[in-house]
């Protein structure tokens, strides 16, 4: 924290007193994190929000009296900004309560830390699954409230519009690939309940996720519209209107074989310590569709996606990215921009009509 900042200021709602005190300490012994007030269910987690004002909310799932999925659909009407992390198990029931928080507009998760042996490996964990979450989804928060009368300083959104006026647009697409990470299930959420017809071509997306969570988050997106969202299996064809989302630790690839397009998946070593990863994803559909490829690079945090973009981007894609305004981290899409690939930025509610108005 340099001089002059203030500390990034925590609400924890968590009904576990001992699971409480182990979050709330291991913030408080982060330098440039405080903790403002704690809540042990929704309900007081409600009034805590309205008293203290929080930079960001770490939030239990189960709860007596209200419990955090109904506690997250109050706060986000109330304020639809300040970032939620929240807290769950990962057993199946823990993982779809995550997977339909996330949807519902929660920031990121974090797993809790149970069934370890000491508080000193519990604050280990924390400090290095929740502490850097913690400050990532703050840092936006932070700009927007220091820069309020500030000309936004990122490229503005083009519907089809190259961002240096070179090119209107793909002139023919056969296939989408979007890379996504922290705050993608909500965007993924939006996307697809506003398709009421599917994309004429298939889709490819790249979320970053562990495994389970990515089958739960496929069938909760079959849901909400008319594209049907799967995980893939090794050697499927790709159908048209359908979209694949890869599998939690497995790189998804798109291959020409002999006069046949599969999908290959692979426990190959992460890039850019993530598998799946969103350049092995698009350096195959480079390969596979080359110019006829659409990708975009959703929000999420570090730079996965830059370097496939550049393969992209030399075989003739189209690249866009989502506008820093709707991103939750502006992360991947920044470091698209930065590398000056990127031909378009696209606001999240204009993705998916745009996306039907090029793949009809």
């Amino acid at each position: 924290m340099t001089l002059g900042e203030h500390p990034i200021r925590v609400l924890v709602v968590e009904d576990s007193l001992i699971t409480r005190r182990v979050i709330v300490n291991a913030i408080t012994k982060s330098a440039g994190l405080r903790v403002v007030g704690t809540a042990e269910n929704g309900k007081e987690a409600i009034i805590a929000l309205e008293q203290y004002a929080p930079d960001l909310i770490t939030l239990d799932i189960e709860m007596p009296e209200m419990d955090g999925l109904a506690a997250l659909k109050v706060i986000r009407k109330m304020n639809p900004s300040v970032p939620i992390i929240m807290l769950s198990s990962l057993t199946r029931r823990g993982s779809a309560s995550t997977i339909e928080a996330l949807t519902l507009g929660a920031s990121d998760y974090v797993a809790k830390p149970e069934g370890m042996a000491n508080p000193e490996e519990a604050y280990a964990y924390l400090e290095a699954h929740l502490i850097p979450k913690i400050r990532d989804l703050s840092a936006k928060t932070r700009h927007q409230r220091s820069h309020k009368t500030d000309v936004p300083h990122t490229p503005p959104s083009h519907k089809l519009a190259d961002t240096h006026g070179v090119r209107a647009g793909p002139s023919k697409v056969d296939a989408v690939g979007i890379a996504i990470s922290t705050g993608g299930p909500a965007a993924l959420a939006k996307l697809f309940e506003q398709w009421r017809e599917p994309l004429s071509v298939p889709l490819f997306i790249v979320q970053h996720m562990p495994p389970k969570f990515t089958a739960l988050l496929a069938s909760r997106l079959s849901s909400l519209g008319a594209t049907v969202v799967e995980e893939p299996y090794d050697g499927q064809s790709p159908k048209a209107g359908h979209a694949y989302i890869a599998p939690g630790g497995w790189h998804m690839q798109v291959l020409k074989i002999e006069n046949r397009t599969e999908i290959r998946l692979s426990d190959a070593p992460p890039e850019n310590h993530c598998r799946p990863s969103a350049d092995i994803l698009f350096r195959s559909l480079a390969t596979s569709y080359g110019a006829r490829t659409l990708a975009i690079v959703m929000t999420g945090m570090g730079n996965d996606g830059t370097n496939g973009a550049r393969t992209l981007h030399a075989a003739g894609a189209y690249i866009a990215v989502q506008d820093q305004a709707s991103s939750t981290v502006w992360g991947m899409p920044g470091s698209v921009i930065s590398a000056k690939l990127a031909h378009a930025t696209w606001a999240l509610d204009d993705i998916a009509p745009t996306l039907s108005r090029l793949a009809p």
